[in-house]
């Protein structure tokens, strides 16, 4: 019986995350973004591609936006959205980190990474744009002020399981370690790393959030309604969906009861919602383009912007 306890929580957390997407392009489309007036580096931040150049080039005197992946994850997986973003004139810079560290210690690099970008550069605005368990590290970034308080911060969040992971429940159940013999918790780090600890319903960064700083003017979460969701199919079949997180794993009183908070619910998969090389992430587009994170596609653009998409999420099937 406490073998297949064990057994049983090692398969369900590895299970808690989307499958790794394949990134190859190297560099962006520039599209309407300004030119670079600056050239600096920053442990974990750099161009949202899979370049092994991780140089962040931009222009110091217009916002930017940090983009920061989920598990299983890496810069390249958010090469879409920053050229979306590009498209309309926004610049972005992504945010890599070891997706099986601790949630405390990636949220305190994001913090010092978002510091270093305003004390080199004095950009004006910073919007921390976070998905899955990139949401709970980007919130996580912004419970403790910044050593800039001159920098303005925003947050947006999508399908973040802020309630912990429920494929996670049996390794956050402390009773059953001494009845294992320690073999529970140690089966657990081995399927996810050190964050183990941090994801399930009864650890303390679910439970005691914390609240924004001051400096974070305004959050955006964006829960998704994964119910019924195909990310794969084949002669019909779904043979791989698209119901990562439910909405009770995403929602939390603690996290939405902040009054800067705007909460919008989608009906989108896990994966659909930020888009992958088969689908662009049309409704995630809309949301952003609604509460003003992304600008309006101007309607003499909407073509060329549908051939983006076309280009940058292969939607045409090649």
């Amino acid at each position: 019986m406490v073998r297949i306890v064990i057994l049983m929580a090692a398969v369900s957390l590895l299970g808690g995350c989307a499958t790794r997407q394949a990134i190859t392009a190297l560099d962006l489309e520039p599209g309407r973004q300004p030119p670079p007036s600056i050239t600096i580096n920053i442990p974990g931040l750099g161009p949202c591609t899979d370049n092994p150049d991780r140089s962040l080039r931009f222009d110091a005197s217009q916002p930017i936006n940090v983009l920061v992946h989920g598990c299983f994850g890496s810069s390249g997986q958010f090469r879409g959205l920053a050229q979306v973003l590009a498209f309309h004139g926004q610049q972005s810079a992504c945010f890599t980190y070891d997706d099986r560290a601790k949630l405390a210690h990636s949220a305190a690099a994001l913090r010092s990474a978002i510091e270093q970008l305003a004390e080199q550069s004095h950009v004006p605005q910073v919007t921390v744009i976070g998905h899955s368990q990139g949401a709970l590290i980007a919130r996580g970034s912004l419970t403790e002020s910044t050593r800039t308080p001159h920098v303005d911060l925003r947050l947006v969040t999508v399908s973040g399981p802020f309630s912990g992971i429920e494929a996670a429940r049996t390794c956050g159940k402390t009773w059953l370690y001494p009845l294992t013999l320690g073999l529970l918790p140690l089966s657990c780090y081995v399927a996810t790393g050190p964050k183990w600890a941090d994801i399930t319903y009864s650890s303390r960064f679910i439970r005691e959030p914390g609240a924004l700083t001051d400096q974070v003017a305004s959050y955006l979460k964006i829960d998704t309604d994964e119910r019924d969701t195909c990310r794969h199919e084949e002669n019909g079949r779904c043979i791989e969906d698209d119901d990562i997180f439910s909405l009770a794993e995403q929602r939390n009183s603690l996290v939405e009861g902040d009054p800067r908070l705007k909460r919008v619910e989608v009906q989108a998969g896990h994966v659909e919602i930020v888009g992958d090389k088969r689908v662009a992430p049309l409704k995630l587009i809309a949301v952003l383009q609604e509460h003003g994170v992304l600008r309006p596609t101007e309607p003499a653009r909407t073509s060329s912007f549908r051939q983006l998409l076309s280009r940058v999420y292969e939607i045409d099937g090649k």
